[in-house]
C-alpha cells in the first residue's frame, strides 16, 4: 500500500504543469527543507472541509462540502475536490480523471444520514469521517493520537527519491481537537 500511495503521488507531481523547474524560494528554510507555514492559506469558503499541500509547488487541492439544490449535503457525492493553481496564476481547476481515481480523490460510504466514511483513493488507510460538529456544520474529523480531529489540512513533505517514487518524509495532519479546542499536529510517514 506505502509503494502505490508513494507511486500515486509521484505520477501527480509530475503532472503539474510547471513542476519540473518550480522552485518556490520563499518556501524554502535555510538548509532547503519545505516550510510547510509559507504556503498560501486558501481563501475563505464557507464550505470547505480541508485542504491538501506538498512539495514540490503550492498548488492546493481544495475539499468542500458538496451541497445540492435544496440545501442539503449531495448525498451521491457529499464532497467537491478541485485545484487552486498557485504556482500558476491562482486560478480554480477541477481534477483530471486521473487525479480524481488515483491521488486525490475520496470514496465514500453513508454510514447515517449526517454522517460519512471517507477513504482517499490513494490510501486508504486513513479513516476519516464527514459529520456534524456542534457548531451545527460539516466537517471532516480524523482520529490521531488518540484524540479526535477536526482536520484543517494535510502537508505532504517529498524530499528526493525517483521520477515514480519519490522519497515521502512525512504526511502532517492540521487541525481542531474537539474537546478541547487545542490546535493539534499529528506526523506520520505513510
Amino acid at each position: 500500500m506505502k509503494l502505490i500511495f508513494t507511486l500515486l503521488l509521484s505520477v501527480f507531481y509530475t503532472l503539474q504543469p510547471g513542476t519540473a523547474n518550480f522552485q518556490n524560494k520563499k518556501n524554502k528554510d535555510a538548509k532547503g527543507a519545505a516550510n510547510e507555514e509559507k504556503y498560501p492559506a486558501p481563501p475563505e469558503n464557507t464550505n470547505l472541509l480541508f485542504y491538501v499541500q506538498r512539495d514540490p509547488n503550492a498548488n492546493t487541492v481544495m475539499y468542500d462540502l458538496n451541497i445540492d439544490k435544496n440545501g442539503d449535503v449531495d448525498t451521491e457525492t457529499p464532497m467537491h475536490i478541485y485545484w487552486i493553481k498557485y504556482a500558476e496564476k491562482g486560478q480554480k481547476e477541477e481534477l483530471n480523471y486521473i487525479q480524481r481515481k488515483f491521488a486525490y480523490g475520496v470514496n465514500t460510504k453513508k454510514i447515517t444520514n449526517e454522517q460519512y466514511d471517507v477513504r482517499f483513493v490513494s490510501y486508504k488507510k486513513l479513516p476519516l469521517i464527514l459529520k456534524k460538529a456542534s457548531d451545527n456544520k460539516y466537517h471532516i474529523f480524523v482520529t490521531a493520537d488518540q484524540k479526535q480531529i477536526m482536520l484543517n489540512r494535510i502537508f505532504v513533505k517529498v524530499e528526493g527519491g525517483s521520477f515514480w517514487v519519490p522519497n515521502i518524509v512525512y504526511v502532517e495532519l492540521k487541525g481542531t481537537e474537539q474537546t478541547t479546542g487545542k490546535e493539534i499536529t499529528h506526523r506520520f510517514k505513510p
